[in-house]
């Protein structure tokens, strides 16, 4: 086992809630975590890195995200306007212009999400046995930062047809819809549900040299690959239904940071999938009804 293990186990049941993380654990981890020395760790932390991870740290995360949203509120509404409409939104904007929206939306949707795991990291980083949180979140944000350039085809060529309300777009969207529902009921889908439910159970597996930042960056990204594997299905029923759609972008964060973080966020996502699956169904039908949900 790593050597920064029993510091990471330690802190990492400290960091989650007691009955959340006990059911997380596997009957081995359980009894091994419970001979580590957590009140001496509690300790070495301190009062004052306790209430920096405790306050501070999901301030800063939820800020960042705030800050996400108050730009993806400025983009929706440069994206939506009559006059883009007038000139051709698909020329009006840049693949880096499109990039920055799209990090954006990430930060505002994906870091509430992510608070546990990057808790968890951030006690490490306290104690000095790994590099600094920023590296960690990097690797996070590149994996999905790659996504833009899929997000900015997609909506090059559904833009327009989403704001001119034809019947292919939903169309798409129902079988989207549709795919994401399959997609929430696959064994893959599970496993990385089961990565991302589960900050100290990554951290045994992927916690290796992250005392150095190449190694933090790397860990980064390998969480950021277990959360695409949850969510590209969501985020592609997004870009169909109409790239930075607010009321979207709302109801997919808070189904995301119920199924990953959520008592019962297994049964939250199967959930998910009954209702991508029935929204689909109606979209096929009646592909006229996206145009009330956009």
């Amino acid at each position: 086992m790593n050597e920064h293990v029993p510091f990471i186990v330690s802190n990492g049941i400290n960091a989650l809630p007691g009955r959340v993380a006990r059911e997380r654990l596997s009957p081995q981890m359980r009894a091994s975590s419970t001979r580590l020395p957590l009140a001496d760790v509690a300790a070495r932390l301190g009062r004052g890195g306790d209430l920096a991870l405790s306050v501070a740290l999901p301030a800063a995360l939820l800020g960042l995200a705030g800050a996400g949203w108050w730009w993806s509120v400025r983009m929706a509404d440069d994206m939506t306007g009559a006059d883009m409409h007038a000139m051709g939104m698909a020329d009006t904007m840049s693949f880096g212009a499109f990039v920055v929206a799209w990090v954006a939306m990430m930060v505002a949707m994906m870091l509430p999400a992510v608070l546990p795991v990057v808790r968890l990291y951030a006690r490490a980083a306290a104690h000095g046995r790994a590099a600094p949180l920023p590296f960690f979140v990097a690797g996070y944000l590149v994996v999905w930062s790659t996504m833009a350039l899929p997000g900015y085809l997609g909506w090059r060529e559904l833009e327009m047809p989403l704001a001119e309300g034809r019947t292919l777009v939903g169309i798409l969207a129902g079988a989207s819809l549709i795919g994401a529902a399959l997609w929430q009921l696959t064994p893959l889908k599970a496993a990385c549900l089961r990565h991302c439910r589960s900050p100290l159970g990554f951290f045994l597996r992927f916690g290796g040299r992250v005392e150095r930042p190449a190694g933090a960056l790397r860990m980064g990204m390998a969480h950021g690959l277990f959360c695409l594997g949850c969510c590209w299905a969501l985020f592609a029923v997004l870009v169909v239904a109409g790239t930075m759609n607010l009321l979207w972008m709302a109801v997919l964060a808070a189904f995301i940071v119920l199924e990953k973080n959520g008592p019962r966020g297994e049964l939250v996502a199967r959930g998910g999938a009954v209702a991508c699956a029935a929204l689909g169904t109606a979209l096929l039908v009646d592909p006229s009804i996206l145009a009330h949900l956009t």
